[in-house]
């Protein structure tokens, strides 16, 4: 069950609506279910339906005319509305059990406390099956304004308790981390504009690129928006605000917005300590392989997060969002829409009110700032493997956050997932062909089978009958030649195409929810 809160200026312009039948289709049988005394006129059950709608108006607007004609502070919006609906799968309610969950909202909310006599006036009015309105006006009857703020969170506590008390479905609630977002206004405009891309997501991605924060300045700028950086009186940077280079207001000045008010973690400070914890990366040093180095270090995650050390394995899960948010800009053009897709999802699933140390993930942050500069080569093996090492983190952060009941998070890891399998499968498509067609001798793929019914005779005649079973032979056939034995545990003896062994080893079906 869901709550949605907002504020207006009219109680009749309300009521109106609520009752009205002919423009609102949807509406059948408006009729009041509960009010603050169980007596107001009902225009949905009365002879003279007109002349009850101005009754009920009058009287809710009693107290309001009231605190005007003594010259008292009346908010500009005092008319309160708060409706409620059911899930779909949820049984009918009657008038009387909607009428009692009115009366909870109310009094839990601190419009009409339980035992107040001087409590708002309020009505519920019921219009469909499945949902219901309350209407008050936020006048007390000692014509101070009611007291109800974090009336959406208290709010949504009641409804937790209503979902217990009724047996309805239990609705996943938020922790208040999520990113605000866009506006609808502000995503037609995008639309109309043909940006596929919010200020957020470039911020996003510009931050997973840099390696410092003056890099994060001037890609900020080389990437076309406009950038202006705030400083104390000291000279120091306090903060930064952004806009697109043609996004303009109606006076034709610049739409400007905070980094903190498009994600709390896009925040100067926020940011200046994730760049921070990253090693520099040298510009006359080698470096090893970034692609090798994010998968490696991605493989690690499982194992971070069984340490029982929380702000360690949520920086590790907030590095991993940033190689999310890289991936789209150095994957092949027909893995963008599921890689960006994904990194969308774990966007929210990486937020939690768990704060991340994130000098602990500097392995990983530093090989995504190596990935962000060198695309993927080759049949584009280096990706494939990152994404299969990817899959398993995200099935281990989701069973992570699902310990914690951070329930928000379980369902953005499942989203990711979806959208992260469907593009391992196109990625390891070309590797796994190479792989096959320099299939071993048909005596190393026997003698590699063997090894196999004994080193996992469970699962040995799933992986033989695989498709991605010549494959695996080659890896394993590969991985010997180099001076490795194929029996050893993969975490102490990487084969050099894993992607063989998971594929083969892992079952690809859609996940449960």
């Amino acid at each position: 069950m869901i709550a949605k809160i907002t504020r207006g200026k009219t109680i009749r312009r309300l009521l109106g609506y609520l009752y009205d039948t002919v423009r609102a289709k949807d509406h059948t049988d408006p009729h009041l279910v509960a009010s603050w005394d169980g007596f107001a006129p009902d225009p949905g059950r009365d002879a003279d339906p007109k002349a009850a709608m101005k009754r009920l108006a009058n009287t809710l607007e009693l107290r309001l005319n009231q605190a005007r004609n003594k010259n008292l502070n009346v908010p500009e919006r005092p008319v309160w509305q708060c409706s409620v609906r059911a899930a779909p799968e949820d049984p009918m309610l009657s008038d009387g059990q909607w009428a009692d969950i009115a009366s909870r909202l109310v009094a839990a909310t601190g419009i009409a406390p339980d035992g107040d006599p001087d409590g708002c006036r309020w009505v519920a009015v019921r219009h469909a099956d499945d949902h219901i309105h309350i209407a008050a006006t936020t006048i007390r009857g000692d014509l101070r304004t009611a007291r109800h703020w974090n009336d959406y969170l208290t709010a949504d506590r009641e409804l937790q308790a209503v979902e217990h008390d009724y047996n309805l479905r239990v609705v996943v609630r938020g922790d208040r981390t999520a990113a605000k977002r866009p506006t609808r206004a502000e995503t037609e405009k995008a639309v109309r504009a043909g940006r596929h891309r919010t200020p957020r997501e470039q911020l996003r991605t510009v931050v997973a690129a840099s390696t410092s924060t003056d890099e994060f300045f001037h890609l900020l700028g080389a990437s076309g928006m406009k950038v202006e950086i705030l400083r104390f009186p000291s000279g120091d940077i306090r903060g930064y605000k952004v806009a697109l280079a043609d996004d303009t207001n109606a006076d034709g000045q610049p739409v400007w917005f905070s980094g903190s008010t498009l994600a709390p973690d896009l925040s100067y400070p926020k940011i200046h300590d994730r760049l921070t914890a990253s090693r520099p990366i040298s510009a006359t040093r080698p470096q090893p392989k970034p692609w090798y180095q994010a998968t490696a270090a991605t493989e690690r995650i499982p194992h971070h997060l069984d340490q029982r050390d929380d702000p360690a394995s949520q920086a590790h899960i907030t590095a991993l969002a940033e190689a999310f948010d890289v991936l789209p800009l150095t994957a092949p053009p027909d893995l963008r829409p599921q890689l960006t897709q994904a990194a969308l999802a774990f966007e929210r699933a990486s937020r939690s009110r768990i704060k991340a140390d994130h000098h602990h993930a500097r392995a990983l942050r530093t090989a995504v700032r190596g990935i962000a500069h060198q695309p993927p080569v080759g049949d584009g093996a280096g990706l494939a493997m990152f994404l299969d090492a990817a899959i398993l983190a995200i099935l281990a952060i989701r069973r992570w956050y699902a310990h914690r009941h951070l329930d928000q998070q379980v369902q953005a890891t499942r989203a990711t997932l979806t959208h992260l399998q469907a593009a391992y499968e196109h990625a390891a498509a070309a590797p796994l062909a190479t792989l096959t067609q320099r299939h071993p001798a048909q005596r190393v793929a026997d003698q590699h089978a063997q090894q196999l019914r004994q080193t996992i005779p469970a699962h040995a005649d799933h992986v033989l009958s695989d498709s991605a079973w010549p494959a695996l032979a080659t890896a394993l056939a590969d991985a010997e030649a180099t001076g490795h034995d194929p029996k050893q545990p993969r975490a102490r003896n990487r084969s050099p195409h894993p992607i063989a062994f998971e594929r083969a080893t892992t079952d690809r079906s859609p996940l449960p929810r």
